[in-house]
């Protein structure tokens, strides 16, 4: 059976950009944050609603965002975006009685993608350093795709690794208990397989989402280089 939409359920630095640019590519929707931040002001400007439009109104705008020229809907959920994003959910399908029937209510049928990075501290490095480098997100051919600061020399900071390690790992946990909870079994792709084989993995998707399968290329490139590993490497040897 298709599905009407899917939901990339993800924690940053997880491979999530280019799983969601190939995905569009392909032609399945527009995947991206649509409900980033925890602000209704916010979801409104990001869809082009105006002022003071209700929850509904906000909802169907986003759904016109996620679904491209299609009528497959993508969006990517991170975890930190999770709570406020259910509640209004909640709000605007209370007769239902759960959170997937909550989110299928607003979406349809909807196909749960679960992306995981199994090494948190790999994980935890590729965060820091992109905040600290003001670097997200670079093109295979060394264009940049996102900055979110001025360039600036990523410092080692074991302390701060090691918080955002556990904050990942907690993640992962809060994850894994809503799928359980809500009795979901979602197609699971780890960061590890898409970063190897990104085309085989953008295709299991699509065909799980009962759409017929495509070569593509990825349009994002790995951020990970020496720095990485020496970070790693130097993490390890404090006994963290």
């Amino acid at each position: 059976m298709r599905y009407d939409s899917y939901i990339i359920c993800t924690s940053p630095r997880s491979g999530s950009t280019l799983l969601c640019r190939m995905l569009q590519d392909a032609g399945a929707g527009h995947p991206d944050s649509h409900f980033h931040t925890a602000s209704l002001a916010d979801w409104r400007r990001a869809h082009g609603v105006e002022s003071g439009a209700d929850l509904a109104k906000i909802v169907q705008a986003a759904k016109r965002t996620g679904s491209g020229e299609g009528d497959l809907f993508g969006m990517r959920l991170q975890r930190h975006s999770f709570e406020f994003f259910m509640h209004q959910l909640g709000l605007l399908n209370p007769e239902c009685s759960s959170d997937v029937a909550r989110i299928e209510a607003a979406f349809g049928r909807t196909l749960f993608v679960y992306l995981n990075r199994t090494d948190k501290l790999d994980q935890a490095i590729s965060y820091v350093k992109a905040q600290q480098s003001g670097l997200w997100h670079r093109a295979p051919d060394g264009t940049e795709i996102e900055r979110m600061a001025p360039p600036a020399e990523p410092e080692y900071d074991g302390a701060r690794l090691a918080l955002q390690r556990d904050t990942f790992t907690g993640m992962t946990a809060a994850w894994e208990a809503w799928f359980s909870a809500q009795g979901i079994a979602p197609l699971r792709i780890n960061y590890s397989d898409l970063s190897k084989a990104p085309s085989h993995e953008v295709n299991r998707v699509l065909t799980a989402l009962g759409r017929p399968a495509v070569e593509i290329a990825p349009s994002v490139a790995r951020l990970a280089d020496q720095v990485n590993r020496d970070w790693a490497q130097r993490f390890a040897a404090e006994g963290r």
